[in-house]
């Protein structure tokens, strides 16, 4: 090769952009490996999980009142429960690996509390499917426990929030602290959004309240979400760009549509269903969007050096 072509070949080469360097255009991270099942796992627990605290609260205000209402959310958090155990291992890839996350106990891992918590949940619903229409000592104990499992749920519906804000990914990072809100608030909307597709339900009033609140909440958690990674602009891209960014917004406007019908006067079926489709699509959407945002993140290059450099991070 002439010296006339090498020089043709490096004069191909793009130029490194001095005024925002990166190393080689090259991500600092890896993406997630995480597949559908567990976007999908936080809906499933979530749903679970917000069920077992709104049986614990009917149980605290009125046991007897509120019967059946607090069967039909021990039910679901027993499905729900047994769903996302499902999820988890499957995505694991076999039993034992989920098996050997309980062998010990560490506090300062969310994956491993994640774990505990699954575990406690599952365990507690289905106690509480069977020992409440139980008579005696066996009564006692599964109100006990369903209080134990409203405590838990709660857990549940939120520690997903924290596990993905622990991580370096600067569009979880920077977002950690609604996170684990708006995982929480998801999950009362989507319960809400679930009890709206049941034809006979026992104090509609308080699962329409339950579920507005939770739309409500998500709402703003999602708007709060935009604002903490809008800190650092580049890394805000995922929530605002590309396909992702169009399904950011479509959970956002699906919710506030389902919260709208929710909210119309003479509420019919048809509107009760349509807010329930409304309202899982968009907790369905909300949650897929930032486990995508996530790995988009990942891959940008330039999200990670603007993170560090503007002191956020790690270095806060």
């Amino acid at each position: 090769m002439s010296a006339v072509s090498r020089q043709r070949t490096w004069e191909k080469i793009p130029a490194p952009d001095i005024s925002d360097p990166t190393y080689y255009d090259l991500p600092l991270l890896h993406e997630p490996v995480w597949e559908w099942a567990i976007p999908l796992y936080y809906y499933v627990g979530g749903v679970s999980g917000a069920s077992m605290a709104l049986a614990a609260a009917a149980q605290l205000k009125s046991a007897d009142a509120f019967d059946s209402l607090i069967q039909r959310c021990h039910r679901i958090g027993f499905v729900g429960t047994s769903l996302s155990s499902a999820l988890l291992i499957w995505d694991l890839g076999r039993p034992s690996r989920f098996l050997n996350m309980l062998r010990v106990f560490r506090p300062t891992s969310a994956m491993n509390m994640g774990a505990w918590i699954l575990s406690v949940s599952a365990g507690t619903a289905a106690a509480t499917v069977v020992l409440p229409r139980r008579a005696g000592i066996l009564r006692s104990v599964g109100h006990t426990l369903g209080f134990i499992s409203g405590v838990f749920g709660l857990g549940l519906a939120t520690y997903t929030g924290v596990l993905v804000g622990n991580s370096a990914i600067p569009v979880w990072q920077e977002s950690r602290r609604v996170l684990p809100v708006l995982f929480g608030a998801s999950a009362v909307a989507s319960v809400g959004s679930l009890f709206d597709f049941f034809e006979h339900v026992e104090q509609r009033r308080v699962t329409v309240l339950f579920g507005n609140i939770g739309r409500s909440a998500e709402i703003a958690a999602g708007m709060a979400m935009e604002r903490q990674a809008g800190r650092v602009p580049r890394v805000a891209h995922p929530l605002k760009r590309g396909i992702n960014g169009l399904l950011w917004r479509t959970a956002s406007l699906l919710t506030a549509t389902s919260l709208v019908c929710s909210l119309l006067p003479n509420r019919t079926r048809a509107k009760r269903v349509a807010a329930g489709v409304l309202g899982t699509m968009g907790s369905l959407l909300i949650r897929f969007s930032v486990h995508h945002a996530g790995a988009i993140s990942a891959r940008d290059a330039r999200a990670s050096f603007h993170h560090q450099r503007a002191g956020h991070g790690g270095r806060e």
